[in-house]
């Protein structure tokens, strides 16, 4: 999340070249930023115990798979219209960092949710 914030703050506050690549980057790094806090807000508040009709761990997994592709895609266009100006380099950095930690937060998530169910330890 952290990765996410750094990337949306240096690409804002920097001078675009190309409009609609850079405000496709804000709109996808802030509706992650969005749905994290949202999901943190749910463990933290044990909501999940009380809807118990939504499947939280495919919840947060298709959020997670289709939040990383998104944010992969954004981060290449803004990496490829950059044109060597420091800071949307460096939003396009962060913005690969945040991809690469989503990707690692997609497989604890498998490794907990499944691997524990299928071995019959639970927490």
């Amino acid at each position: 999340q952290v990765s996410l914030l750094v990337a949306f703050i240096t690409v804002n506050s920097s001078q675009w070249t190309d409009y609609t690549a850079y405000s496709y980057f804000q709109i996808v790094a802030l509706c992650d930023l969005v749905m994290i806090l949202f999901f943190y807000i749910v463990h933290i508040f044990r909501i999940y115990r009380l809807l118990t009709c939504v499947s939280w761990p495919l919840a947060e997994f298709l959020h997670y798979l289709i939040g990383t592709i998104l944010l992969l895609i954004a981060s290449i266009v803004a990496a490829s219209k950059s044109y060597n100006l420091t800071g949307l380099v460096a939003g396009a950095t962060f913005g690969f960092l945040a991809t690469i930690l989503c990707v690692l937060s997609i497989w604890s998530s498998y490794k907990v949710s499944c691997i524990t169910q299928s071995t019959g330890q639970y927490h």
